[in-house]
């Protein structure tokens, strides 16, 4: 199967970049956060994991600032994902390309081994190894898996090319659900869709153009559930 590239603009990694909202939600006990995207074609409520906290508290910060309001889901790949969060893409032309917005930081990656690229994660984009060794996420774009179901010999195969082992209740939800395996390990997942996975699929078939953009653009809203 080949693998799907998400491209991302890098940004130099700052350590202080967080300091403005690590801690925003210190003083509240350990509730799962919740947001809701809202689309033309419906709304996907999602929860954020408490494991993956710089990815959870800049997305509640920025959701709160109104960053994601107009925004589009810029790439769209039937089978695979939806993609959203840049900035760039709010009123965009038509063959304007997009990717490549953002805040001037990258959040450091957040592995936790119990979340995998099943069907509905959320999770973050970020640039390619090659000049993001260190696997940190874009500070704004966050891709939704749609994905496909697998095999075991399908999953044996991108085990023996990507070094990742798969458990057996993992490889359970590949073969029945379905998800994006070959991205374990390499991008962080931070939250999943708990309701609206029927909006994934609707946006996934959309018609796409160059770049994997859809030809009608689709637009969204994100608030969180108070």
């Amino acid at each position: 199967m080949k693998t799907r590239k998400l491209l991302l603009i890098f940004f130099m990694i700052c350590p202080f970049a967080f300091s403005s909202f690590t801690n925003l939600y210190k003083t509240m006990n350990e509730k799962d956060l919740k947001v809701v995207i809202s689309t033309s074609y419906g709304d996907m409520k999602i929860r954020l994991y408490n494991e993956t906290p710089l990815h959870r508290d800049n997305f509640i910060k920025l959701v709160k600032e109104g960053y994601y309001d107009g925004t589009l889901f810029h790439r769209v790949i039937n089978k695979f994902m939806i993609q959203g969060g840049d900035p760039n893409s709010k009123d965009a032309k038509p063959d304007a390309m997009l990717g490549n917005g953002g805040p001037s930081y990258t959040i450091p990656a957040e592995f936790n081994a119990k979340y995998f690229h099943k069907k509905g994660v959320l999770a973050a984009a970020r640039e390619g190894d090659n000049v993001n060794p260190l696997k940190a996420s874009s500070g704004s774009q966050f891709y939704i898996v749609q994905g496909k179901v697998f095999t075991d010999a399908e999953l044996d195969a991108i085990a023996a090319r990507t070094g990742h082992v798969f458990s057996k209740e993992i490889r359970d939800i590949y073969k029945s659900i379905g998800g994006a395996p070959h991205l374990d390990g390499s991008y962080t997942v931070f939250g999943e869709v708990y309701e609206g996975l029927d909006v994934i699929d609707k946006i996934a078939e959309a018609k796409t153009a160059i770049g994997d953009r859809p030809v009608q653009d689709i637009k969204m809203t994100i608030k969180v559930i108070e």
